[in-house]
Formats: structure tokens, sequence, C-alpha cells
């Protein structure tokens, strides 16, 4: 431990230009006070990337005597239009076990279908035109293409029954459809399944200030929501980076994740009620506002992360927390994963209840991002480290806040935990920081062909699988991990120049192997959709798959939701 008497003096960062709220919709408030002086050994926060006037500064802490805003702006995907798959009916880069075959008995659609639904929607509402049906046939990887020749747009959850009722008298294939963020081939037709889009479903219904329980349509943007609270005192228990697209009731529907669940917990405890339409059209109103209700089994939480494969969610109560004034973002250096390990330990003992984010990326994917990222810059260049870790604390008292920050710190370089780390000082830093974290999906999509793995892995094991991986491949492939390690929830990505038939089969099915092995996740926060569908037994026994299988066949025996998802297609063809 280094001596406390050696230790350089705390010095503060007096900043002559304030940051400008230029950014949209910016959903936590800034925290207002730099951290009290003390003491400080080992941690330096450099300022230099930042400021229009470089200062040389030795190592040493820095806080701004202005306002310091460090809150979660997480950066927003797009990407350019570029094919790099093939329909999965005709090849697929993926684990789908084989070729997938349309199920015979689906009818195919015709023109008396068409005018049945003109008649429910309206003709505006019913696409057929080929170009715009593109982009909803498409996958946001590329990865995987259907051939729909149909987009439904419903507008009210009457219409999306009438649309289930028709269909599944037709015996009519349906794919539900949000933003069409997902990254396993669920929101996508396989083949010509009718589209059904929540999009214009997009009111919210109510929101109660006293309790902090929102209702609202599907197709909320989770964006549009993210505002709406920030605006009424408010924040979502969710946070993702595609939050500019995707859309409530499809991360409901995937139980998505995203970076506060360390602090808020899962969907599965958020949402507290939701309407669904089953495949007969029969509405389930289970849109309750109760935090609590033991009144016989909670059938929502079927729905929640079923992928659209037992019923379609067309509403959604949700519980959101207050928002808090005192926000800190803090980027960090460590040697190596057991350093990230035992930070997150200390983390989780010194911060508290105020720890709101623990990301983690290694030398790799840092490097992806500042190859590939327009704008990114590397807050810490004096070194090229193994690992990066983003913290970010949330809470209500300034002072308390930054004194617990301060302590954490402080002991973690002491225990050398640390290399080297910046706390942001403003709302552009803050975003700089965050843009070198969830940078990394789009830098890995320009960087070429990409196989994504999304996995649940005890944390004390959970980069050995990259490393393990590295060893496999060689250097056929750049192998990248990064993630939660809050939630422990590893996003393992090998980028490649092109998709390999030979480099999958070096990938798969190892990497699903190892996690079963290791007694992890195949899916932490994507879901299967078509991807994973056929590898549910790794992390699931045959006895809970058939239960599973059981559900599906009460509340869609003619398996017209989403189809090819979620379930073996042994069980389901």
């Amino acid at each position: 431990m280094a001596n406390r008497n050696c230790r350089n003096t705390l010095h503060l960062l007096k900043r002559s230009n304030p940051f400008s709220h230029s950014s949209p919709n910016p959903s936590l408030l800034p925290s207002s006070s730099p951290l009290n002086s003390s003491p400080v050994s080992k941690f330096s926060i450099f300022g230099t990337p930042f400021h229009q006037n470089p200062i040389h500064l030795q190592p040493n802490i820095f806080h701004s005597d202005n306002k310091a805003l460090s809150f979660f702006y997480p950066f927003r995907i797009s990407l350019e239009t570029k094919q790099w798959g093939v329909g999965v009916q005709n090849r697929c880069y993926g684990s789908t076990s084989g070729l997938v075959q349309r199920n015979p008995r689906f009818s195919n659609l015709n023109d008396e279908d068409v005018r049945y639904f003109e008649g429910i929607l309206g003709a505006k509402n019913v696409i057929q035109d080929h170009e715009k049906l593109i982009s909803a046939n498409t996958d946001w990887l590329h990865k995987y293409k259907g051939s729909s020749k149909l987009l439904l747009q419903p507008r009210t959850t009457h219409q999306v029954s009438q649309i289930l009722k028709y269909c599944n008298s037709r015996c009519l294939a349906i794919v539900p459809q949000g933003g069409n963020t997902g990254l396993v081939g669920g929101s996508v037709p396989v083949f010509d399944e009718v589209i059904v889009s929540l999009s214009s479903m997009n009111n919210i219904i109510s929101f109660d200030k006293v309790s902090g329980i929102l209702v609202c349509e599907a197709g909320c943007i989770l964006e549009n929501i993210i505002s709406f609270l920030d605006n009424e005192g408010f924040i979502m228990p969710l946070d993702l980076g595609a939050k500019g697209s995707c859309q409530i009731g499809g991360n409901v529907s995937t139980n998505a994740g995203g970076l506060r669940l360390v602090r808020y917990g899962s969907l599965h405890g958020s949402v507290l009620g939701i309407e669904a339409v089953l495949a007969n059209g029969t509405v389930l109103d289970m849109l309750k506002t109760l935090r609590k209700d033991n009144t016989g089994y909670d059938l929502k939480h079927l729905f929640i992360g079923s992928e659209g494969s037992l019923g379609i969610v067309t509403k959604v109560s949700i519980l959101t927390p207050p928002k808090l004034a005192s926000v800190n973002v803090a980027f960090l250096a460590c040697k190596d994963y057991s350093s990230c390990q035992k930070l997150l330990q200390e983390a989780k003992r010194k911060l508290g209840e105020i720890l709101s984010a623990f990301e983690f990326l290694d030398s790799q994917s840092m490097n992806l991002v500042l190859n590939h990222m327009e704008g990114a810059r590397n807050p810490l260049p004096a070194s090229q480290y193994n690992f990066y870790v983003l913290i970010e604390t949330t809470g209500s008292d300034e002072s308390s806040d930054k004194q617990k920050l301060e302590a954490f710190l402080l002991g973690s370089m002491e225990d050398e935990l640390i290399s080297d780390g910046v706390v942001a000082q403003d709302i552009n830093q803050a975003s700089s920081f965050w843009l070198l974290r969830e940078g990394i999906p789009e830098a890995l999509m320009r960087a070429g062909a990409v196989y994504k793995y999304d996995l649940s892995i005890p944390i004390e094991n959970l980069y050995n699988l990259v490393d393990e991986m590295r060893t496999r491949l060689g250097n056929e492939a750049n192998v990248v991990g990064y993630g939660h390690l809050g939630d422990g929830n590893l996003h393992l990505n090998i980028s490649t120049s092109k998709y390999d038939d030979k480099i999958l089969s070096q990938i798969e099915p190892f990497v699903y192997e190892w996690t079963s092995k290791h007694h992890g996740s195949i899916s932490a926060e994507h879901g299967l959709g078509l991807m994973k569908a056929n590898e549910i037994f790794y992390s699931n026994s045959s006895e809970t798959v058939q239960v599973m299988a059981s559900i599906k066949n009460l509340l869609d025996p003619n398996h017209i939701l989403n189809p090819y998802k979620v379930l073996p297609h042994s069980l389901t063809s």
C-alpha cells in the first residue's frame, strides 16, 4: 500500500469555458460542486484532450470549480445501408443448425388478405412498396434478410387484435416489429411472414408523479420516453445505446438489459403491467399500476423476454425512479482483468447505492473505437492499457457522493487496482467517455464482418473465454471483449474481413459449450431469436424447454407468432 504521507497534492482545475447544453434530451442533471481537496497517489486526470489550450500536468486528480456535468448520454447508433449478409433461408452466418425450412402449414398471402387489412387499417397503413419493405425485412446487422411482402401499421390495440384474429384463422405467420435494433434475427421475417409494426402506437397514456408510474403504448421510442420523464423529474430504469430507435414494446419483449441494470435491475422488476394480444386476437389486460398484487399467477412475466412468440405487447406500465442531481462519470485504466474484478468489488462496497454503471472494455475494443469512430479520443493517451473501466455514480447528495467517489478512487489507487484515470468535468467529456464504450458496436460494423455473442458468465471466469477464443483463432480474427461487468455480461465479438464458414466452425459450437460448462447463459440480454433458437439446450434442461413449448402450444397453437425463433425448430415445426 502506498504511503499516505508521500502522496501528491490534489489540485483543482478551473475551466474558463463552461459547457453548453447542446445535446438533446439530457436524462440526468449535473453534479454542481467539485470534490473536496485531499491527497492523491498515482492517479491522473488529464484535461488536455478536452481543452482548447492544453496544459501539461503532473499526475494528479483535477476537478472543476464550475459545475461539473457528468451524465450518461449514450452514443446513438447509425449505420450506412450496406448488405453484409444474405437471406437466412439461403445461408446463415450464425447458430441455426442448418437451413431453416418454411413451415408448410402457413398460408401464402393473397389479394383478399390485403383488402381485409386495408379495410381495418386504411390503405396508407398497409405497406406493399418494395423499397419501404427492404429495411423492415433486414436486421440491424444486415445479417438476416426476409422476404415479407406486407407491412401493417396498426394504431390501436383493437386493430392489432383484428389482425391477429384474422391471421390465426388463415394461418398467416406474423413477425411483430418495434425499432428493429435486435442482434439475433428476432425482429425480421425469416421467409414471407407478415410484419406487424407497432411504430404508430406511440402515445404516452399517463404518468403519476407521486408513484413514478408511467403507462404508454408499445411503439414509444425509448429516447422519447426518457425525454418525457426528464421533463417530469424522473428517469427510465432502462437506457440503451440504441435508445434513439428502439421501442419500449420491443425492449420489454426481449427483456433488454442495458447500462443501468446494475442499479435498477431487469425489466422483470421494473415493469408493473402489460397489455398483450394473443395469436387468436384475445386481449389480455394486465396493465396494472400496483407495486403489490398477489392474486394468482403473474402472467406478465411470460411476455417479458418471450420475443413476441407468445403474444404482441401493446401497452406497458413501468415504475420509474426520480431523477437525481449528483452524477459523475470516471474512465479508468487497469493493468489486468483481475484488477477489474477487484475494482468492481470495491465499487460495490464503497460506492454502494450510488453506483449506476460499471462497464469494461479491453484494449482491442478501445483500438477499434479510436480507429473507426469519428470524434473518439483517448482520454488516457500517455500509455496503452490492457483494460478500461467506465464507472457512473448517481445520487442525491453532491458532497457525500463526491466524498464516496474520492475515497473509492484513493483506495483503489493505493491497492494498485487503477493504473490511470480521468473524471469527466462537463457534458462533453462525459459524452466522450461514453462514446468509447457505446461506440464499440458500430466500430465493429465498420471494421468488417462480425460474429456477436451476448453471454452471461460468472465474473471470475468471464474474460477467460476471450483469451481462449484468441488462442483458438490466432491471427484469423480480431477477438474483442467488453460489456456490463457489473452484471456479469460479456459481449464477445469476433471481427474479420468477411464472413467465413471456416471461422464460424471454430467459434461454434465451442462458444456455447464453453459457456455451458462454466454455468453461464448463451443469451444475457439480446434474446435467442433465430440465431440461437436451436442452442437453447446449452442453458436450459430438456424438461424446462418442453414446458416452454407447452406454453407456446397453449397460447399460440398454430405457431403463427414470430415462427422459427426462441424455441428449437424440432419443437415448433
